[in-house]
């Protein structure tokens, strides 16, 4: 196969005027033909000013361009689409498709030999790591890092669980709006991603766990000279893959054992719950389904042992401190694949053997001496989840684990927005908030509407958890008694459609259950009536693809012909 400049030359019908026409065009921006000839390394830029999280992106191209040139290949930058949470309507998820789309076909159809992908925010790496695993050059990628921690009156924050935490404040009156004018002005100190474990840390986390990027990568933070350092070594890196006609793809990297790996950190380190629908869409693409009962067989037996927020108390910092992704390795070596290959030629086991144990630190705790006993997420099933749901038991709280309650039914999120906070809502504490079409067709586009807020004439007498139901996600940064990712959604067609204010819920978090209590009759009977109940289509444009080729949340929420066609035989 053709390389460097000379790969995917433009169609005009005559090779040979192909590449005379596009070194004429490139020679215009400056280049020699001695830069022209070497291997080339593709950066995808996805610097944007609606993207705070990503702030830094600029400073780390130069930092990876160095590292290429350095090691004698050639870089491109080329732009990318870009998502943030807080700047896409209707949510981000419902973009996620669309950039992994993109990356994959701009991957494609430039020349280059290798790939560098920057992203931080939430939905970034898992669209980059989607389009890479369907791409057919090495890929190597550069989490932006974690923001730097605030304060107020004495006590540190971070977004963003420490937004929802004041958000709550206020809603219930016990804070007034100059306090949470002024806590807005220091959630969010610097750029860099969220800085407490939600998706966007979680999901750099993996990258590293699963070999995808350098080690530490995954935690330092965004603002500190380390991570410029790691922008140049992954430039250096990268050059080697380029010049390597048998550099491993990242279809070679994620492996099922490497997949594993990435669920055992999950687990242990109080992962996103985001992260389940997204290891699903990435797994999708390798012709493989992610194994739904591993991973809640690894919750009942690796405990959370990262004591950061949402679960525990601490910012991703001093994660990093103590010793970052290697060290929360080491902790759960025992069920950690060693073997596994990485991106830059060494194996997980040999950066485990690396790690040097950080003096005193009490963020990364030990299997022996766990935060929790329990792992991160729990799989529940029941005859309103016939194809699954997870719960993040590491942030609920304790005493509704098990819980009874009667419905209290929104029908939409616009349905919640407009009625959550009447003083006429008929709702008490140990009621069930039921949240339906908010999935990746119903709402559209799977929102981060999952966390349902309490009611406000509860917040105002002092309820800080109530059991919340819904076929949306939630931020990886929320907290709270919360099922999430109830498939099939309500829209398509499944039992969440048919609760009713006033039905019996059922939550069994130890059996892995979560049930509509009516008899069987009765449940059939008006599962009659959702099934023949149409939905109705965007008519033009990203909508009706998304509409009509998103998967359920199960299956990822990808679309179904970006699904690897090996899945079935697989």
């Amino acid at each position: 196969m053709s390389n460097g400049l000379r790969r995917k030359l433009t169609s005009y019908g005559d090779q040979g005027f192909s590449l005379f026409l596009r070194k004429a065009f490139i020679k215009a921006m400056g280049y020699s033909d001695d830069a022209l000839d070497r291997p080339i390394v593709g950066i995808a830029n996805t610097y944007s000013d609606f993207n705070p999280c990503h702030g830094n992106v600029p400073q780390l191209i130069e930092a990876t361009k160095r590292g290429v040139m350095l090691a004698g290949a050639m870089p491109m930058v080329f732009p990318t689409i870009s998502i943030h949470e807080s700047f896409a309507s209707p949510t981000s998820m419902y973009l996620r498709n669309l950039m992994a789309m993109e990356t994959e076909e701009m991957i494609r159809a430039q020349p280059m030999d290798a790939v560098v992908l920057i992203g931080g925010c939430d939905k970034t790496l898992p669209a980059q790591i989607m389009a890479a695993a369907s791409s057919e050059i090495p890929a190597i990628f550069l989490p932006t890092g974690p923001m730097a921690v605030g304060h107020h009156q004495g006590e540190r924050l971070g977004a963003c669980t420490d937004c929802r935490r004041f958000w709550g404040r206020f809603r219930a009156g016990e804070i007034d709006e100059a306090e949470i004018a002024e806590v807005n002005n220091k959630l969010a100190s610097s750029i860099g991603t969220c800085t407490v474990m939600g998706t966007a840390s979680t999901m750099a986390n993996l990258t590293e766990v699963m070999g995808l990027c350098l080690p530490r990568a995954g935690s330092a933070p965004a603002v500190e000279s380390e991570r410029v350092r790691l922008a140049e070594e992954t430039g250096r890196v990268a050059a080697r893959l380029a010049m390597d006609e048998a550099a491993p793809t990242v279809r070679d990297i994620l492996t099922p054992q490497t997949i594993r790996n990435g669920l055992v950190a999950l687990q242990a380190m109080g992962g996103s719950t985001n992260a389940v629908v997204h290891l699903a869409a990435i797994t999708g693409r390798l012709g493989l389904r992610l194994d739904m009962a591993e991973l809640d067989r690894l919750g009942r037996s690796i405990p959370l042992l990262v004591d950061l927020q949402p679960s525990g108390q601490h910012y991703m910092e001093q994660f990093h401190e103590a010793g970052g992704v290697p060290a929360l390795l080491k902790a759960v070596r025992h069920e950690i694949d060693g073997s596994a290959a990485t991106v830059y030629g060494r194996t997980i086991g040999e950066i485990i053997d690396d790690v040097v144990d950080e003096p005193g630190q009490t963020i990364i705790r030990t299997v022996e001496k766990p935060l929790k006993p329990i792992g991160t997420i729990a799989v529940l099933h029941g005859n309103l989840a016939p194809r699954g749901a997870v719960i993040k038991q590491s942030a609920a709280s304790k005493d509704l684990l098990q819980h009874i309650g009667r419905a209290v039914v929104f029908d939409s999120v616009e349905d919640m927005t407009q009625r959550i906070d009447s003083d006429d809502l008929d709702v008490h504490a140990d009621d069930v908030l039921v949240l339906r079409n908010a999935g990746p067709k119903g709402a559209p586009g799977m929102p981060e509407a999952g966390y349902l807020p309490i009611p406000r004439k509860l917040a105002r007498l002092g309820v800080k958890d109530m059991v919340r139901i819904s076929d949306a996600r939630m931020s990886g940064t929320a907290f709270g008694t919360i099922i999430l990712h109830i498939a099939p959604e309500a829209a398509d067609g499944g039992p969440l459609a048919i609760v009713r204010t006033g039905d019996r819920i059922r939550l069994d978090v130890e059996g892995r259950r979560i049930d509509l209590d009516i008899d069987q009759a009765e449940f059939d009977r008006r599962m009659i009536d959702v099934v023949n109940r149409p939905s109705p289509a965007p008519s033009r444009g990203y909508a009706k693809l998304y509409q009509e080729r998103v998967l359920q949340a199960d299956e990822g929420a990808d679309f179904d012909f970006l699904q690897s066609e090996e899945l079935d035989a697989r």
